[in-house]
């Protein structure tokens, strides 16, 4: 068992593996005779363009906490969809603390022997940054999970949720896959900056979409789209290797430096409506007693436009109306 410090989080990475990881008397799902060693390479795509609501600009700035990575047997999860969120889960998507999510880890593989491995890569201290590290799986153990959360955020992350990297008999030599946003279902906030609002009783772990929460105050909440666009991508490949265990570094800027081959996409303009307050109530009446009177309502702006998204409405309305206090 290692320690080391991620960007100020204090993190445990064990790698389990030898006769304490040894796996149950199963059917095999994956007949390789090797194990094998990936390289994971995670990418933010999390962009004011692609995302223009409510984006993050400050205190904190749009970024993304470590990874946490396991590779497991099928019957373990770090989280699954239409399931609660276990306190691990929790504690990591609303506040990025890792300690109970890494126990749970490993009460797993001590019990059930269905973990193999545990790994983690550096925060990026930017949303359109990357970080990058190496793992291993077995064919006892060929499933791949992870979760990272989105900073600042109520509840949410991106991650993947038992991903089979093994061919029947053989691995698989590169994999990449676009991720979209979850909600852990235990803070009930609507944007990424909204105080701690505990879900009581918990919901559990749903995907966010463009419609969903159906509430205009969402962060997320983009009506015109059918889809959200990716907020991150990992791109797995298959190393040549006999063993690679990367220990994290401190998140720097240097982790958002693309390499020859992995060169920055075209970021996804999302257009972004104006949004109005309601009208006020109408005005007292003005004007001369001996002619029509004028009244005002006014509404303010919720949300400029951006991105070629629709133009605010008119912000004022009057009409006429018979002068007050007149005799």
């Amino acid at each position: 068992m290692l320690s080391v410090c991620v960007g100020g989080l204090l993190l445990i990475v064990a790698l389990l593996i030898g006769g304490g990881a040894a796996p149950m008397d199963v059917d095999p799902i994956c007949s390789a005779t090797k194990a094998a060693h990936y390289s994971l390479l995670f990418t933010g795509k999390w962009s004011q363009t692609t995302f223009p609501k409510h984006y993050p600009l400050y205190r904190p700035s749009a970024q993304w906490s470590p990874l946490i990575g396991v590779t497991h047997s099928p019957d373990f999860h770090i989280w699954q969809t239409e399931k609660f969120a276990s306190n691990g889960v929790s504690e990591f998507s609303e506040k990025g603390e890792a300690w109970t999510l890494i126990k749970e880890v490993e009460e797993a593989e001590v019990h059930v022997q269905s973990v193999y491995g545990l790994f983690s890569a550096p925060a990026i201290v930017d949303g359109t940054g990357q970080t990058t590290t190496d793992f291993e799986v077995f064919a006892r153990h060929p499933f791949l999970s992870f979760i990272v959360r989105i900073v600042p955020s109520p509840d949410w992350f991106v991650g993947v949720d038992s991903l089979n990297l093994c061919n029947d008999t053989d691995w698989k030599d590169n994999i990449s896959l676009d991720l979209y946003p979850y909600d852990a279902g235990t803070d009930s906030g609507f944007t990424f900056s909204s105080p701690n609002f505990e879900t009581v009783p918990q919901d559990k772990v749903t995907q966010i979409t463009s419609s969903f929460p159906s509430h205009p105050a969402n962060s997320f909440y983009y009506p015109k789209l059918k889809h959200l666009p990716p907020i991150a991508k990992i791109t797995l490949t298959k190393i040549n290797v006999s063993h690679v265990f990367r220990l994290p570094i401190e998140p720097t800027k240097s982790n958002q430096i693309p390499t020859e081959n992995h060169l920055p996409e075209l970021l996804i303009k999302t257009p972004l409506d104006c949004e109005v307050s309601t009208w006020s109530q109408w005005g007292l009446c003005k004007g001369k007693c001996t002619e029509a009177g004028v009244r005002h309502r006014t509404r303010y702006i919720h949300m400029h436009p951006a991105n070629n998204g629709s133009d605010c409405p008119p912000l004022e309305e009057e009409k006429n109306c018979d002068p007050d206090n007149c005799v």
